[in-house]
């Protein structure tokens, strides 16, 4: 009678290892990069879009939503704010929020981009809270049996993805296997 049970766990051992080696490579790190182009690309660039004016000239914007404090203390004068930290983390948090999605998507240095990607979200959930004050209904809470606050739930299931690309790295098709295999070519 133990060698059913063995046999049975012995046969599914086998057959859920050739599927996790024949689709791990490059499932789920394109599964995770196609749902964040799904999710979140259209965000980040939609919202990134909202603090240049053109390509490369940051707007009054990006400080109103980034650094609000410091425009109040400057009177709404965006000009009189100093670069640091305020001006330096408006520049960084505008090009981080429309480079690093890009990054994502496309699969090049994604594991960087992830882990930046993280930081974003953290940096922008504490912004939201402590600089926008949001509601403690829109922050929600975890295990609390109701799964749709805007941050607390929102911002767990944004992350989960980007973890998945840290660990896993972006799978064989992405342009870090392409640079990869050129580099090992190489030497």
């Amino acid at each position: 009678m133990s060698t059913l049970p063995t046999s049975f766990i012995d046969r599914y051992q086998i057959l859920t290892g050739r599927f996790e080696a024949m689709l791990s490579p490059w499932l789920l790190g394109l599964a995770a990069r196609l749902v964040f182009l799904a999710v979140l690309l259209p965000y980040y660039l939609n919202s990134a879009c909202t603090k240049f004016d053109g390509l490369f000239r940051i707007s009054d914007n990006a400080y109103y939503q980034i650094a609000l404090p410091a425009v109040d203390a400057a009177g709404g004068d965006v000009s009189a704010i100093s670069f640091l930290p305020w001006g330096a983390m408006v520049l960084f948090g505008s090009y981080g929020e429309l480079l690093l999605p890009v990054l994502i998507v496309v699969g090049l240095f994604t594991r960087i981009a992830a882990l930046g990607m993280i930081a974003f979200i953290a940096v922008q959930t504490l912004t939201d809270i402590y600089v926008h004050n949001v509601d403690a209904t829109t922050i929600g809470a975890l295990f609390d049996r109701f799964p749709d606050s805007v941050i607390a739930d929102q911002r767990l299931l944004w992350l989960f993805p980007l973890i998945v690309l840290v660990v896993k790295g972006a799978g064989l098709v992405s342009l870090d296997h392409v640079l990869s295999m050129r580099w090992v070519g190489r030497h």
